[in-house]
C-alpha cells in the first residue's frame, strides 16, 4: 500500500482539488486543539467557541464547511500546526491498512487520491 500511495502522491496534486477541506471536517483531538489555539495566540476554549462544535458522538469537529481555515487557492492557512486526522489524510500509508478498509471506501467518494489507490489496487490484485 506504501508504494501504491507514494505513486498515485507523485501523479495528483491536492491543491487541485482541496475537495477534503471544502467537504469533510477533520475530528480534532485536545492536542489538535492546543496546538491551534497557540498557533492563532488565542485561548483553546476561544478555538472551541470560534470554530469547533461536537458531534453525535461526541467528537470536536468543524462548526463549518468548507474549512475556515482554507484559502482561496487551496492551501491551508494553518498547515504546519493543523490537525493530526489532516494530516494523515487519506489514510492510505498506514501499516495497517486492512484495518480502516470502510474509512478508504468512504474517502473514495471525496478524495482522488483514495480513488486512484483503490482503483490501482483493484488492478493489482486481479488473477
Amino acid at each position: 500500500m506504501q508504494d501504491l500511495h507514494d505513486e498515485t502522491f507523485e501523479e495528483i496534486d491536492c491543491l487541485s482539488c482541496a475537495n477534503c477541506c471544502k467537504t469533510t471536517g477533520p475530528l480534532f483531538t485536545n492536542k489538535d486543539i492546543e496546538r491551534l489555539a497557540k498557533h492563532l495566540k488565542i485561548k483553546p476554549a476561544a478555538f472551541v467557541d470560534t470554530y469547533l462544535r461536537l458531534d453525535e458522538d461526541n467528537d470536536y469537529v468543524l462548526k463549518q464547511l468548507p474549512c475556515p481555515f482554507l484559502a482561496n487557492d487551496n492551501y491551508c492557512l494553518v498547515y504546519d500546526v493543523r490537525p493530526k486526522a489532516c494530516a494523515e489524510f487519506p489514510h492510505t500509508n498506514r501499516k495497517k491498512f486492512y484495518q480502516i478498509n470502510h474509512l478508504t471506501l468512504k474517502n473514495t467518494a471525496v478524495c482522488p487520491a483514495a480513488f486512484s489507490i483503490v482503483e490501482k489496487m483493484l488492478e493489482r490484485i486481479k488473477l
